[in-house]
């Protein structure tokens, strides 16, 4: 999309700044830099003329309306947290960002809540819990992800094994579209088959149909005190074979996986107790009720040993649980502090978990780099962190060589090119390869049936193009 002459675009956002409330809009070159690029930091980045910090679901509609009447490209934005260049923003365009917008209304009867997509996950799961209720959905930033991110890329999470992804919690939504128009799909009840299942279709669709403004999730009685067993082996690929044996006996409630590198880097960073000599750390749950926790734990034991597990031991203590569990979770964070990072986030059938890992090895060694790998294996979701030094050219074109080849190799495999990270920017030009022309082309109908002008996040998820179409 070609955005206006300067002059008229100038004149065209004052007239944005002046239908919003004082301080919704902001151009300042300062302001405007803190909403330019996600967590990924892959370079994708423009300059957007504005940035629309929405407050209400009107501000939104209002915002859109007016870059659909200038033909401006928006950008969505959460927390900013992604990790797939989803929301780095456009040169010309504005962005949207939905920080502020944090409602959250828990109806215990129902056993939902409403909110607003600013809302951090972490706040829906303990608004929740004050009534007894849980949010299972819980990617390893739930502490400071929001929730219309998490819907946006249909996020998943350490305890999706048994419990499901983000799609699998939503009741209703409401929606801005390209036009400006608000729809309202679903509500509180549980089934609702009328009409096509369009809420399936904006989860996962990283803004590129429409902007989420308000969602409701289903939630779920209190996850119940459970036991913890960590088990550790002298290779990932040990600790892979063990999760499959795992997954076709019993179904955890977490089945994640930590590399020797991801081990040092997380003890490098902040110290959790984890055993610098392991080659690979496998961190089970079972949340089943009395004496089928205890059984559960025993067959995930059973088969550890089986796979040639150097070590396993059990607790039911939850702070030491939370500790080795933290320390899963602060693997992106601690992996940033050896260099710059390029992070995938691949996965395959179970059963393939296995090759997977050896491939993601051989692909290290042949180009050269450092890949630390942890991953939420009990559902065959990895992520493959590329580790290099940005000032080396050599190291540069070895990580971006990995990064390409990891992806194909998934491909090779069965499976995806993400899992819950979303295709955002830095993704696009694996999609075709997995999804083949005429599934691509199927999408670029749906696209462009909702968004015929093509201004909703362009250039995240599809290629442009051939022929300057937006």
């Amino acid at each position: 999309m070609e955005p206006g002459p300067a002059p008229d675009r100038a004149v065209a956002v004052a007239e944005l700044v002046g239908a919003l409330p004082d301080g919704v809009v902001v151009t300042g070159a300062t302001e405007v830099e803190k909403y330019r690029e996600d967590f990924a930091r892959d370079g994708s980045a423009g300059t957007p003329v504005a940035v629309v910090r929405a407050q209400t679901a009107d501000q939104v509609q209002a915002a859109v309306r007016w870059a659909a009447a200038h033909r401006v490209p928006v950008v969505p934005r959460g927390a900013g947290t992604g990790l797939s260049g989803g929301s780095s923003a456009v040169d010309g365009g504005i962005t949207i960002s939905l920080d502020a917008m944090r409602a959250i209304e828990i109806d215990p009867a129902s056993q939902v809540a409403i909110v607003e997509p600013g809302a951090l996950n972490v706040d829906v799961k303990r608004a929740a819990a004050e009534h007894g209720l849980w949010y299972p959905p819980d990617p390893s930033s739930f502490e400071i992800c929001s929730i219309g991110g998490n819907l946006a890329t249909n996020a998943g999470g350490l305890c999706c094994v048994k419990y499901g992804v983000t799609t699998d919690y939503v009741l209703g939504m409401d929606v801005v579209l390209a036009d400006g128009s608000l729809v309202r799909l679903g509500g509180k009840q549980i089934k609702d088959v009328a009409g096509l299942s369009l809420m399936k279709l904006f989860v996962g669709s990283e803004g590129t149909l429409g902007v989420i403004t308000r969602a409701v999730l289903r939630l779920i009685p209190g996850q119940v005190a459970g036991a913890t067993l960590v088990s550790s082996f002298a290779t990932m690929t040990a600790a892979s074979e063990a999760v499959v044996a795992i997954r076709n006996r019993v179904r955890a409630s977490m089945l994640e996986l930590m590399d020797n590198t991801t081990i040092n880097a997380v003890e490098d960073w902040r110290s959790h107790g984890l055993d610098r000599s392991t080659g690979a750390l496998l961190i089970a749950q079972s949340d089943a009720p009395g004496q089928a926790c205890s059984a559960e734990i025993a067959v995930i034991e059973e088969c550890c040993t089986a796979a040639g597990a150097t070590e396993s031991f059990t607790t039911t203590d939850a702070e030491e649980a939370a500790l080795f569990v933290a320390g899963r979770r602060n693997a992106f964070h601690a992996l940033e502090q050896r260099g710059s990072v390029l992070f995938e986030d691949v996965g395959v059938p179970v059963p393939v978990l296995p090759d997977l890992v050896d491939g993601i090895a051989g692909i290290a060694d042949g180009c050269g780099v450092e890949i630390a790998l942890v991953a939420h294996a009990g559902d065959g979701n990895t992520h493959p962190i590329v580790v290099y030094d940005a000032a080396d050219a050599a190291s540069v074109a070895g990580a971006r060589k990995a990064f390409d080849e990891v992806m194909a190799l998934a491909i090779r495999l069965g499976g995806t090119i993400t899992g819950e990270h979303g295709v955002g920017r830095a993704k696009r030009g694996a999609l075709p390869a997995q999804l083949g022309d005429d599934v691509i082309a199927l999408t670029w109908r749906v696209k462009d049936a909702l968004d015929p002008d093509g201004i909703l996040n362009p250039g995240a998820v599809l290629q442009p193009r051939a022929g300057g179409r937006p």
